[in-house]
C-alpha cells in the first residue's frame, strides 16, 4: 500500500500540545472574555476545573473544558468567528481524510465531524432528496434509495425521516455480495413504482459482517438503466480498515461516481463516542443549506446544529500521533489476529464469513453454544429467537490469549457434540 500522505503526519506530543494550545488561544476564551451574545459558555467550573497541570497538558481534555462550539460547516463559506482556532484543527482533519486517505483533490470537498455515522448517513441522503428536488423537481414518490439488506439501520431511519422509499437489494447468503441480477431486479421493481431518482448506498464494511460493496457493478447498473443517482458510501465502521491493505484501495473520490461518504471515528479510531465524519463533492452540501439560521454565521449546512470541537481535536489528536505508518502497523496486527483466529475455525470446520482485509469474523450462530457465546460477549444478529449469527470484532483489546480461551471452549463444545 502506498501510504505517501500530503496533510496526514505523525506529530510529537510537544508539537501537539502546541498545536492544540495555539487554535485555543484564537478561541474565544469564556473564562477571560466578555462575550455577551451567545448562548454558551465555559464547562460548569463547580464540575469541571481546568485549574490541575495535568489537564493542561491533555490536548482533548483542555478543549472539552474550553467547550468550543463547532456549529456549522467550515469547508463551506464563513463560520462563528469566536471558534476559528479549534475549526482550523476540525479542516486539518478533513483533509487528511478527503485528500490523502480518499484522494479527493485539494479544495473540492466539503465535511465536518459529525456526532456518528448515523446522522452522517442521513445527512448525505438529505442532500441528495433535496437536490434531485431543487434541480430535478422530484416529488417524493419518485425518490428512492438502493441498498443491501445488510446496510445499518441508519438507512432505513432515513428513509423514515425524508419520507422516501428503501428498495432493499437481497445478498447472497455466503458471500454477502449483492449479485448483478438483484440489483438489476431492484432497480427494475423500483421504476415499476414509479421511481426516478436513486439515492445508491455502498458498504465499505457492515455492521454485522463486515462486508463491503463493490461499488462499480452498482453505479454502472444504474446507468444502464438510465436513472438519475448518487452514490454514497458508508464506511462508518470499515473506513479506517479497508483503505489499509496490501493493494490499493479502490473506493475511493477517484471514482467519479462516489459523491460521499462517512466514517466513524468512534469505532476503530477509539475516539469518544458521538464522533463520525462526513465528505462529499463540492456542490452538493449547499442543497441543505437552512436559510432561517441566519443567527449563525455562514449558517448551518448540518443536521445536528450545535456540536463539541472537542471531538474534532479528538480525531485531529489521534491520526497525529499515530501518522499514517503507525496506523498502518496498528490495522496490519489486528488482521494477523483476525487471520489466526478464521485459522482455528478453519480447523475445528465451523462456518464463518470474514470479508478479506476487514476485522470482523461471523461465525453461525448454530456452531457457537448460548452459554459461550454470553461469556466471550459475542453480538448475535438478532436478539431474538431466530438468530443466524454471532460476530467477533477484532478491536484493539482483543488480544491473541483472548482469542485462544474462546478456541479452547469450543474445541471442548465440539469434543462433546462429536
Amino acid at each position: 500500500m502506498n501510504i505517501e500522505m500530503k496533510y496526514w503526519r505523525k506529530l510529537s506530543p510537544e508539537e501537539r500540545q502546541e498545536r492544540v494550545q495555539k487554535a485555543l488561544k484564537a478561541n474565544v476564551d469564556f473564562s477571560k472574555d466578555a462575550n455577551l451574545g451567545y448562548p454558551a459558555s465555559r464547562l460548569d467550573e463547580k464540575v469541571f476545573t481546568n485549574e490541575s497541570l495535568f489537564l493542561r497538558e491533555m490536548p482533548v481534555l483542555s478543549t472539552y473544558i474550553a467547550n468550543p462550539n463547532h456549529i456549522g460547516c467550515h469547508t463551506y463559506g464563513t463560520s462563528e468567528y469566536a471558534f476559528k482556532g479549534t475549526q482550523d484543527l476540525e479542516r486539518e482533519v478533513l483533509k487528511m481524510i478527503a485528500v490523502d486517505l480518499f484522494k479527493i483533490e485539494d479544495d473540492q470537498f466539503d465535511g465536518y465531524i459529525s456526532p456518528g455515522g448515523t446522522e452522517a448517513n442521513v445527512q448525505a441522503m438529505w442532500i441528495f432528496r433535496n437536490e434531485f428536488m431543487k434541480k430535478h423537481r422530484a416529488k417524493l414518490e419518485e425518490i428512492v434509495i438502493l441498498a443491501s439488506e445488510d446496510t445499518h439501520y441508519s438507512i432505513p431511519n432515513g428513509a423514515n425521516l425524508l419520507m422516501i422509499d428503501w428498495e432493499k437489494v437481497p445478498v447472497q447468503e455466503d458471500t454477502r455480495d449483492m449479485s448483478q441480477e438483484a440489483i438489476e431486479a431492484a432497480i427494475k421493481r423500483a421504476i415499476s413504482n414509479g421511481k426516478k431518482y436513486f439515492i445508491a448506498i455502498a458498504n465499505m464494511g457492515t455492521t454485522m459482517f463486515g462486508s463491503v460493496d463493490d461499488p462499480v457493478p452498482l453505479a454502472e447498473t444504474l446507468k444502464s438503466f438510465g436513472v438519475t443517482f448518487r452514490l454514497h458510501i458508508d464506511g462508518a465502521y470499515g473506513g479506517f480498515v479497508f483503505p489499509f491493505s496490501e493493494d490499493e484501495n479502490p473506493i475511493t473520490f477517484e471514482n467519479p461516481d462516489i459523491s460521499s461518504l462517512t466514517i466513524d471515528a468512534h469505532k476503530m479510531l477509539q475516539a469518544p463516542y458521538g464522533t463520525g465524519i462526513f465528505v462529499c463533492r463540492k456542490g452538493l452540501i449547499e442543497n441543505v443549506l437552512t436559510k432561517e439560521a441566519e443567527y449563525v454565521e455562514g449558517m448551518d449546512l448540518t443536521l445536528c446544529g450545535s456540536r463539541s470541537g472537542a471531538n474534532a481535536v479528538a480525531v485531529w489528536t489521534i491520526l497525529t500521533t499515530y501518522g499514517p505508518h503507525k496506523w498502518y502497523e496498528k490495522i496490519s496486527v489486528l488482521k494477523m489476529r483476525t487471520n489466526w483466529l478464521c485459522k482455528q475455525l478453519d480447523l475445528l470446520k465451523i462456518p464463518y464469513f470474514r470479508e478479506p482485509e476487514m476485522n470482523i469474523v461471523t461465525i453461525r450462530a448454530h456452531a457457537v453454544p448460548e452459554p459461550i457465546a454470553m461469556k466471550f460477549n459475542l453480538v448475535p444478529q438478532s436478539h431474538g429467537e431466530d438468530n443466524e449469527w454471532y460476530k467477533i470484532v477484532l478491536m484493539d483489546h482483543v488480544e491473541i490469549e483472548h482469542l485462544k480461551e474462546f478456541i479452547a471452549e469450543m474445541k471442548s463444545f465440539t469434543k462433546v457434540s462429536s
